[in-house]
């Protein structure tokens, strides 16, 4: 049986490897911090996924919109706003974000995530169902939004 201790915070440095639909348990915060990609799918399975984020100083996610995906944002560390709305000419939802905060976003929803910070966002993300194919590693944003066209999953 493999076992992993998720409370060891000495544990081995992340790799980009997605680990699902497999069963899986490991330090969410280390990932989220030692992660250097722009976007890598660490678990994917059927119904949910998990990726984690690393948004440079003065970057953003980009304007987008899942139309049938929920999807939950964990800062780990920096600072950020966040941007919601019903239409992508109206983002009347702002909220300032830093470590520790949590930002939900109902399917069908614009928005975008801005650095305002001087270091890059650490986060981690889940979608409700999966978005981006199994084992997806964007290294830049770049990568990410040329590759959006090719795999989005609707």
């Amino acid at each position: 049986m493999h076992r992993k201790n998720p409370c060891n915070y000495n544990s081995p440095t992340y790799d980009a490897t997605d680990y699902g639909p497999k069963p899986f348990v490991a330090n969410i915060h280390n990932a989220a911090i030692q992660n250097t990609n722009f976007r890598s799918t660490w678990w994917t399975g059927t119904h949910l996924q998990l990726t984690l984020m690393s948004i440079p100083a003065c970057g953003e996610i980009g304007l987008e919109i899942h139309p049938h995906v929920d999807q939950f944002l964990r800062i780990e560390s920096g600072q950020g706003l966040v941007q919601m709305g019903d239409n992508q000419d109206l983002l009347n939802y702002q909220a300032n974000v830093c470590g520790g905060s949590v930002i939900f976003i109902p399917a069908g929803t614009w928005h975008n995530l801005t650095n305002t910070g001087n270091r890059p966002i650490k986060l981690y993300s889940i979608y409700a169902p999966s978005q981006h194919p199994h084992g997806t590693v964007h290294e830049t944003k770049e990568i990410a939004d040329a590759s959006e066209y090719d795999h989005f999953i609707p």
